[in-house]
């Protein structure tokens, strides 16, 4: 039992990294019907973002000085106005061309792909294949608790990355920015007409699921410091399976799709081999879709003539 219960927390850390990845994804879907591949390396640039602040500020290499616990509250926002403005970037430049030109979904999925590989081999180009540890930012604290070990830093990504779905859902659902991107998502042709700046929401949409990915690679660069180009990519991959799986367009199907996916994964590498992992997981994620071919929260899309 014991040994049960540690399984479910590792699982809970690895669903919290797929959830807030996941989350990324199925915002830009649920807003422009958008798949961005390339998420799942802005995930990357923010674990690298992390590692370049964060060396830049701690003491006694960096150049400011900063203690550890200084250094972990200023690296957190930066990490993610940086990524953000990474996701805006890669909106501006490679998507907005292709959607105002009317280019079909296909070509914009392509761009997504290509935009990922860019950012994986760039990152190889500029800064070679050996791998970059980020430092101690935070003191691990091991919790006993009836025989299974929990440290600070798997309880500090549980709980953010329930505050960040919380945080998602309370500004589409309640805030005059989160029904402007609902509209978008409904009609983006008539929202011209009702006032609402289209650009600004997507500028915002992107900016936001790009920031969520660049707290989720600073979390992760903290339990696993070593980084290397391509930490994103399976990484990515994954989360947007979890949050198909979920029903990719609501927020809270990417939540469910992560932990589900990584319960799975984690549970059939502690109790059979390791190799059996990929397949068994990916087998029970394409069973739930046999049943529910929208996911777990999706609804059939329907058309109105």
């Amino acid at each position: 039992m014991e040994f049960f219960l540690q399984q479910c927390v590792n699982a809970l850390q690895w669903g919290s990294f797929y959830a807030l990845i996941a989350l990324g994804y199925t915002l830009v879907y649920g807003v422009l019907r958008l798949i961005n591949f390339a998420h799942g390396d802005v995930f990357m640039v923010g674990a690298y973002l992390a590692f370049f602040i964060s060396t830049g500020l701690l003491a006694p290499q960096g150049m400011f000085g900063f203690s550890r616990e200084l250094t972990l509250v200023l690296t957190l926002p930066l990490t993610m106005a940086f990524t953000s403005l990474v996701g805006v970037t890669l909106e501006r430049i490679a998507y907005r061309p292709l959607m105002r030109k009317g280019a079909h979904r296909l070509y914009v999925v392509i761009t997504a792909l290509m935009c990922g590989l860019v950012l994986e081999n760039g990152n190889l180009a500029l800064l070679g294949a050996s791998r970059k540890m980020l430092p101690e930012l935070l003191d691990k604290t091991v919790y006993n608790i009836g025989g299974v070990a929990v440290t600070n830093l798997k309880l500090l990504v549980v709980f953010t990355a329930i505050m960040v779905f919380l945080a998602l859902h309370f500004i589409v659902t309640k805030t005059r920015m989160g029904m402007a991107m609902r509209a978008v998502s409904w009609d983006k042709f008539a929202l011209p007409l009702m006032g609402i700046p289209l650009d600004q929401v997507i500028v915002f949409t992107f900016a936001l699921g790009s920031g969520i990915a660049g707290l989720g690679g600073l979390l992760f660069a903290m339990s696993y410091p070593a980084l290397d180009p391509y930490m994103g990519a399976m990484t990515g991959w994954k989360a947007f399976i979890a949050a198909v799986v979920g029903g990719i367009g609501d927020i809270r199907g990417a939540f469910v799709g992560g932990f589900l996916l990584a319960f799975v994964e984690v549970m059939v590498a502690a109790f059979l081999p390791s190799t059996f992992r990929d397949l068994f997981a990916f087998s029970i994620l394409l069973l739930i879709l046999w049943q529910r071919p929208t996911g777990i929260f999706g609804k059939p899309a329907t058309t109105k003539i």
